[in-house]
């Protein structure tokens, strides 16, 4: 039966959502607080497909790494302490849920989420015309320590237990790999699983696809509050009046928990800053995408231009840039790569934006139970990208009384 929905938020996720809404014949407007042509926390990411990241963000090691980075402005990992209880509350699930037993249990469920979106990225690349800069040339991951190139090898046995193409490269493989590029690294693993987009032009596409398909848009459209009947949203309150709707589904980014705070509902996520700057025109272009693991740094060819991101500066709104955090992915950069210069990235704007970050690596997809008609769809932190096609697919079998293709009860947004 055919629903009108209202998806709350215009980056990849809701689009992705209100996609696989309208291909099943809902009728779907989409509410988005930016204009026409905004950004969002996607459109200057690294553009990862990444099977290989099934390990959760909350994993063993690292609460000890962002103690130890907490006096280094520089580091790949910062954390912006603020003192209101819902950091605190944030912080502390986040500690609980950073050990080895649970970040094993969630590795299974993120695998298959992050697999099987994978498989429809294609489906999605074949709709747009190929438009979304779909590449299927692995991720290569490099390593400047030994220490670190021994994690990864346990890393990659884990990968080949799940299934996964690994290949473990000493120095003169990664050479024959990228020819064209002077590296510095004791050793790398590759991925050929993964593969990645060019992030503007896929949500771009997305958003041609939806309008295609009958969905509407409703920019400038700030969520200030709700209209409720008993267990039933009625409708979403915004300055241009109420907008009525049999589902609604919350996928509004590092906002969403203030979004739904009004409804009484707590959602335990916190924005995770990241940066990214772009060449134009770089002296060096690798084949595929290369992630320096140490820095965290992560360098994307995108068409002729280069990418490089990188950091997590957890809890703090706002774009500001913190020039310090651009400074240790230049400096981490040039180091991996001599033949380029921090000269290189002179008057080039770094980007920023904020990453929904739950408190244990898990997205949250799937209805609240105090509302039977209200789903949420956020909490991907650095997969926003890679997760978008699956999100949005059990979005629409959840709100189409289908079974879902994965279990949701991991992800449920009240665990």
């Amino acid at each position: 039966m055919s629903r009108r929905v209202v998806v709350i938020g215009g980056g990849v996720i809701g689009l992705a959502s209100a996609f696989s809404l309208l291909e099943r014949g809902h009728r779907v407007l989409v509410l988005e607080r930016g204009p026409e042509g905004h950004d969002c926390c996607s459109l200057g990411n690294s553009g990862y497909v990444s099977p290989s990241h099934f390990v959760p963000l909350a994993a063993p090691g690292v609460v000890a790494s962002a103690l130890r980075w907490m006096g280094d402005p520089r580091s790949p990992l910062y954390v912006t302490p603020r003192l209101d209880p819902e950091w605190i509350a944030w912080a502390w699930r986040f500690w609980r849920a950073a050990n080895r037993r649970r970040a094993e249990a969630a590795s299974p469920c993120l695998r298959d989420l992050l697999v099987e979106s994978r498989t429809m990225f294609q489906g999605i690349a074949n709709a747009a015309g190929d438009e979304i800069g779909f590449r299927r040339d692995g991720l290569l991951s490099l390593f400047e320590t030994e220490k670190a190139f021994d994690a990864e090898r346990r890393h990659a046995e884990r990968a080949r237990a799940f299934g996964m193409s690994v290949e473990v490269l000493d120095a003169a493989g990664i050479a024959a790999l990228e020819p064209s590029m002077t590296l510095r690294a004791v050793g790398g693993v590759l991925y050929p699983l993964d593969a990645h987009v060019t992030p503007h032009r896929f949500h771009a596409a997305l958003a041609r696809l939806v309008s295609e398909r009958g969905g509407e848009f409703a920019w400038g459209a700030d969520v200030t509050g709700w209209r409720t009947d008993g267990r039933s949203v009625r409708a979403a309150r915004t300055p241009a009046g109420e907008i009525d709707a049999d589902e609604f589904v919350a996928a509004s980014g590092a906002w969403t928990a203030r979004l739904l705070r009004p409804l009484g509902l707590r959602l335990s996520l916190m924005p995770g800053k990241g940066y990214s700057l772009t060449l134009p025109s770089p002296r060096e272009r690798p084949r595929r995408p290369i992630l320096l693991q140490e820095a965290r740094v992560a360098v994307t060819p995108m068409g002729d231009s280069l990418r490089v991101g990188g950091t997590m500066e957890i809890g703090a709104f706002g774009a500001e840039i913190n020039p310090p955090r651009v400074e240790g992915i230049v400096r981490s950069f040039t180091r991996a790569f001599p033949a380029f210069t921090s000269s290189d990235f002179a008057g080039i704007p770094p980007w920023s934006g904020l990453r929904p970050l739950s408190h244990d690596g898990l997205p949250y997809v799937g209805r609240f139970a105090r509302y039977d008609n209200l789903s949420v769809a956020t909490g991907h932190a650095m997969l926003g990208v890679s997760l978008a096609p699956i999100t949005g697919e059990l979005i629409a079998q959840l709100l189409s009384g289908e079974p879902t293709s994965i279990d949701l009860s991991p992800l449920r947004p009240e665990r």
